[in-house]
């Protein structure tokens, strides 16, 4: 097996996911060959994944190491910390949004230049804050990697990021854009007069006792934080990967958010929960219908295109292999990250699926993101699979 897979590699292809067992469980002998499988193709070292229901874990396990060296830390779905990518869009930026929104702060159809006064030129003037939750506001999807290194500073980039205007007319289609995120993050810095870590902090990660999902962890945390990148032939972990992110000084409403699987899976129960903290608290964060207004299915232009709901992904992904799988329910609804981080919710089967990886780390398969995407699909089956079978 071991020789077929070197072979496969070598092509430059992805070895498929092994295939789950016929009658799947919420046990090792279901995921830990998925899981693993990502290890061996070399798309990432280590892995943490978790699934349950709004009030309770079904499974919980680390797989691999924080590197893939043998004498690295291995991953522990409580302690590991990972850079979450673009599941900051959800966790931090898109629930702030909710709380702002239902105080009143903020409204959906406004435009943004409502909160944002300088996103007022020429075709950005009517973008709405909806627009950007939906990512129909028809700005690009980021700004290109040689013109960003050339900006200097936060400040910088957030003047280059005022000046976009629509590639397409905003409300035609869905193009996903960080920047939609960097300004969202924006209209939460400007409607709630602190910036985003400061707010999220203190009304989304302590109220739900998220206590390690932090922006800008501290040095004292580096060793149990995944790294994604080398740097002169060391790790690099705890310094946001994500470009535009970094440039903002660690604090984006794209990217930023560190944090283990365990607080994750927390945070979708508090969703699937529609608003409410943890038991036996159980007090209302969020109203029910703020909860399930944002994570409805808001648009969709066709099977090839990706649906959104506010902030969130939705059924389809437009993927040719979806990272949500083939079983999840339509009214499904997740978010991925690049740094290989993933959360899918199935509201009709009381199913999460966690999965966080450090993809972005010194991959060894020539295309990790397609391995990656494949992992997901097979452990979202398999859940979805054992869900129905329980």
């Amino acid at each position: 097996m071991l020789t077929a897979l070197l072979v496969v590699l070598q092509m430059g292809a992805a070895p498929p996911a092994p295939a789950a067992p016929a009658r799947a469980r919420f046990d090792a002998a279901t995921f830990d060959a998925l899981v693993q499988e990502g290890i061996r193709a070399g798309a990432y070292p280590g892995a943490a994944l978790i699934i349950g229901r709004r009030d309770t874990v079904l499974y919980a396990k680390g797989y691999g190491h924080l590197t893939w060296a043998a004498a690295s830390p291995t991953v522990d779905p409580e302690s590991t910390l990972y850079d979450l990518a673009s599941v900051t869009k959800v966790i931090a930026t898109t629930t702030a949004l909710m709380l702002l929104v239902e105080r009143g702060q903020v409204r959906l159809d406004a435009p943004v230049a409502t909160y944002v006064p300088a996103f007022n030129g020429a075709g950005t003037s009517a973008i709405t804050v909806r627009e950007l939750l939906t990512h129909t506001s028809g700005l690009r999807a980021d700004i290109p990697d040689a013109e960003l290194k050339a900006i200097p500073d936060g400040a910088s980039l957030m003047a280059r990021v005022l000046r976009e205007t629509p590639r397409v007319a905003p409300g035609s289609r869905v193009i996903y854009s960080d920047l939609n995120a960097i300004l969202l993050g924006e209209v939460v810095r400007h409607a709630s007069g602190e910036p985003l870590d400061v707010f999220a902090a203190r009304e989304i990660f302590e109220p739900l006792g998220l206590h390690e999902t932090m922006f800008r962890p501290p040095a004292s945390l580096r060793r149990r934080i995944a790294p994604t990148g080398v740097w002169h032939g060391h790790a690099i972990a705890g310094v946001v990967n994500d470009g535009s992110a970094f440039k903002l000084r660690g604090v984006s409403g794209n990217a930023g958010l560190f944090a283990p699987a365990i607080d994750v899976a927390h945070f979708a129960q508090f969703v699937m929960r529609g608003g409410t903290r943890t038991p036996p608290d159980g007090r209302p964060l969020l109203r029910t219908e703020t909860v399930r207004s944002f994570t409805s299915k808001a648009t969709a232009f066709g099977p090839r295109s990706e649906a959104r709901a506010l902030g969130w992904q939705a059924l389809p992904t437009g993927e040719s292999v979806s990272s949500a799988g083939t079983l999840f329910g339509q009214h499904s609804y997740g978010h991925t990250g690049w740094t290989g981080t993933s959360l899918w919710i199935d509201p009709d089967r009381d199913l999460f699926v966690v999965l966080l990886t450090n993809r972005a780390y010194a991959p060894r398969a020539r295309k990790p993101f397609t391995v990656l995407k494949q992992v997901r699909g097979a452990v979202a089956d398999a859940a979805a699979r054992a869900s129905d079978a329980s």
